[in-house]
């Protein structure tokens, strides 16, 4: 049963950094939010921001590696769990493989099986299975949540799971899975909240466009198709990452410049995208500051949006239309050039922003005629998290 008033929280690592936030109360209350940054990289910095002015911190710190950065996650944590007992941690986890679709407590099967997922991404799995087991160490009796990030999409239809290679690798979990789910059951819930119909029962396009970027179609509140696939990589362009690019390229790439599977991986996900188009920054703030006189960084935007633009059409194609777009994410969020690029030239398929509420970052920015209601959502990964483990909690 849940405690009176829970405190949860939850843990979003990344590859260089660490997002924590404490949530209080049964209504799922922020009251602090952190985070560890430049993780591997010169002046690594924890910075946390609380109700209460004797939580807020702001201080450099060395962090040459991730254990080092969970070390020093360790306590801060410590500190308020002695001060304020923790009811649960949650943990967002890219990948749930074939297995995992809900939310669940974490077992020591658990944490097996996801060691033998981690191949399927290698860029975030080691690390989230690094924090799962540090905070075990600590507070072995703390209950700790699993949140997956692929359990929104784990019922795709057959035909949007399969991957077009042979059979046999299926056998071996190789499908598409999709990404973002927490931020996509997020933008839906909200969706419910602020009464539109077509949450349950309708066709939406979701665009969860930031530094990572993917589109999810929802066909009455179920994932149909998402861009990414079998790994975050897939897809869009992003800030690092590729997204899709032709397979071809591996062998060409071997034979012309001796690259291995390590590099290309390392390429197509750290050195690609924004960055690897413009040779200046993967930031599309910067891009678009740059772009009237730098042409590199002018490509870098332009590709970004028209990707964008053919997944939105795409979508449309497999949802026989579309009623609702929802843009999300730190450039879907704040950037109304981006918007209004991926939107012009799509009036056939029922947009039609309105250009003044673009610009002013409104909740809604389509034409009160348009046939396609364009929406502004803070996507918000940390509350479902927190929300997930109070529904896990109050069960057990």
């Amino acid at each position: 049963m849940q405690p009176a008033n829970p405190r949860i929280l939850t843990i979003n690592g990344g590859s260089s950094s660490i997002k924590f936030a404490l949530f209080e109360g049964g209504d799922s209350r922020r009251v602090v939010e952190g985070a560890i940054s430049r993780i591997g990289l010169s002046e690594a910095t924890l910075r946390v921001k609380g109700a209460n002015p004797a939580d807020n911190v702001s201080l450099s710190l060395s962090a040459p590696d991730y254990a080092a950065a969970v070390s020093v996650l360790m306590s801060w944590v410590e500190g308020h769990n002695k001060r304020d007992a923790l009811t649960a941690v949650g943990h967002r986890v890219v990948h749930g493989g074939p297995k995992y679709r809900e939310a669940q407590r974490i077992t020591v099967v658990m944490v097996r099986e996801l060691h033998e997922f981690s191949p399927f991404d290698p860029e975030h799995m080691p690390e989230e299975l690094l924090l799962i087991e540090a905070f075990h160490r600590r507070f072995p009796d703390l209950p700790q949540i699993a949140c997956f990030d692929t359990a929104f999409h784990h019922d795709l239809p057959r035909v949007a799971q399969l991957l077009p290679i042979p059979r046999r690798y299926e056998a071996q979990g190789l499908r598409r899975y999709g990404f973002h789910g927490l931020s996509y059951s997020s933008l839906m819930e909200q969706l419910v909240s602020q009464g539109d119909p077509t949450a349950t029962a309708g066709r939406v396009i979701l665009a969860h466009l930031g530094s990572g970027a993917s589109l999810a179609a929802v066909r009455d509140g179920k994932s149909v198709d998402t861009s990414m696939g079998f790994t975050p990589a897939a897809g869009v362009p992003m800030s690092t990452r590729s997204g899709d690019v032709d397979p071809g390229l591996v062998w060409y790439l071997a034979r012309t410049e001796k690259m291995t599977a390590k590099q290309f991986n390392e390429m197509v996900n750290a050195r690609s995208g924004l960055l690897g188009i413009s040779e200046t920054s993967s930031d599309m703030r910067d891009l678009l500051a740059c772009e009237p006189r730098d042409v590199r960084a002018a490509e870098a935007v332009g590709l970004f949006c028209y990707q964008v633009k053919k997944w939105i059409g795409a979508f449309a194609a497999a949802l026989g239309g579309m009623d609702t777009l929802v843009f999300a994410g730190g450039i879907g969020e704040n950037s109304p050039p981006v918007r209004t690029r991926i939107c012009d030239g799509l009036g056939f398929l029922g947009i039609e922003l309105d250009e003044t509420h673009n610009a002013e970052n409104r909740a809604v920015i389509s034409k009160a005629a348009g046939r396609v209601a364009v929406r502004v959502i803070h996507t918000d990964e940390e509350q479902m998290i927190a929300k997930m483990v109070g529904a896990v909690v109050s069960l057990n």
